[in-house]
């Protein structure tokens, strides 16, 4: 941990020399746990940044925080290569003041700039937030299995006079007794699921088959996944409608990698749904795209140029009326991707070379 965050605070200070500023200041959940190898910062799940912040100066890195946090963060969290600096909790002033005479009063680079005297951090280094190190993948592969485990196991014990609520409880406590937090569970039951794509849950029961969708966020990285379960036999429309979205994934699947660029990647998604005779559901929910320290880093779109490259994650999920597929992967140096979300033990199918899950009957 202590090599990776050695090599992360000298892209920050080649960083500081190339923009010519003093420090660079880091607030979001996301940076916090990419600059600290994967400690985090959140108390408040749903906050975007946490009780903690990096402050790296070229001679200097130090952790801000308060004095009801610094503890727990010295014993539980924090790598060797941070000075803590704490302030009373009702002294934030405090803090600012060792700022200013931290940088000599001068010019900050933050990943949320919040005064004059504070610029957005250059695209550079967002790039190199993107981009896994191959001990950063390392712990996405066990937060990877570790929610794709958890989801397996809720499915199977799930039953049809379950709410919605019960599911998503489900998995939240399947999620927690892993170590992950449950940044997002959603669920749509038999009623709901035709209806609506980001279908949070109701106290309605879920009936003959349901979505479960988890955004797992352990080291700061984030494992998307989608999976559904049917009591009893799909239909044949329903069964067409998976087998729609499956093919329909293969086609973004098969371009990920190095120099693609993501407005390409929605392009010929769209043109996908198309020939499969939906043209219209490019436009009936987003597609996904790159992922990593944020649920999403970059939801494709038709004017997104950035592009693919080795070591990049992705979270695509093509979806129908009914029927969805996601999984979280990377790009590695052969080209090929791994699958970070797959479970061997779900019921799955080989689509163009690759296992891709198929809904649970229970």
């Amino acid at each position: 941990m202590n090599e990776e965050v050695s090599k992360k605070l000298e892209l920050i200070r080649q960083t500081l020399r190339e923009t010519e500023v003093q420090a660079v200041r880091l607030r979001g959940t996301d940076w916090f746990a990419w600059a600290t190898a994967g400690a985090s910062n959140t108390v408040l799940l749903t906050a975007e940044t946490g009780v903690a912040e990096v402050l790296v100066t070229t001679e200097d890195a130090w952790v801000l925080t308060d004095e009801i946090e610094a503890q727990r963060l010295k014993d539980e969290e924090l790598p060797a290569n941070f000075k803590v600096y704490v302030n009373p909790w009702a002294d934030y002033a405090a803090r600012e003041s060792f700022v200013r005479d931290a940088t000599g009063n001068g010019k900050v680079i933050s990943d949320r700039p919040t005064c004059n005297l504070e610029q957005p951090l250059p695209r550079s280094l967002q790039l190199h937030k993107r981009v896994m190190m191959s001990s950063e993948l390392e712990r996405y592969r066990q937060v990877g299995q570790k929610a794709s485990l958890a989801m397996t196991e809720v499915l199977k014990t799930a039953k049809p006079t379950w709410t919605e609520y019960q599911l998503a409880g489900a998995g939240a406590e399947a999620l927690w007794a892993k170590g992950l937090h449950p940044a997002l569970t959603l669920v749509a039951g038999e009623r709901r699921l035709p209806l609506y794509r980001h279908a949070t849950a109701t106290s309605q029961q879920i009936g003959r088959q349901a979505m479960l969708v988890f955004c797992a966020r352990g080291y700061g990285l984030y494992a998307n996944l989608t999976r559904f379960v049917c009591f009893g036999k799909l239909s044949d429309e329903q069964a067409e409608l998976h087998s729609h979205v499956r093919e329909i994934e293969a086609v973004v699947l098969n371009l990920c990698q190095s120099g693609t660029s993501l407005d390409a990647v929605y392009n010929a998604l769209a043109q996908a749904y198309e020939q499969h005779g939906f043209p219209n559901a490019i436009r009936e929910h987003h597609q996904g795209g790159t992922t990593g320290y944020l649920a999403r880093e970059i939801v494709a779109n038709p004017s997104t140029t950035d592009t693919l490259a080795e070591g990049i994650a992705v979270a695509w999920n093509p979806s129908l009326r009914g029927a969805k597929i996601e999984d979280t992967f990377v790009i590695l140096k052969d080209g090929k991707l791994e699958n970070l979300t797959f479970d061997p033990n779900f019921p799955n199918v080989e689509v163009e070379g690759r296992l891709r899950s198929v809904p649970l009957y229970n």
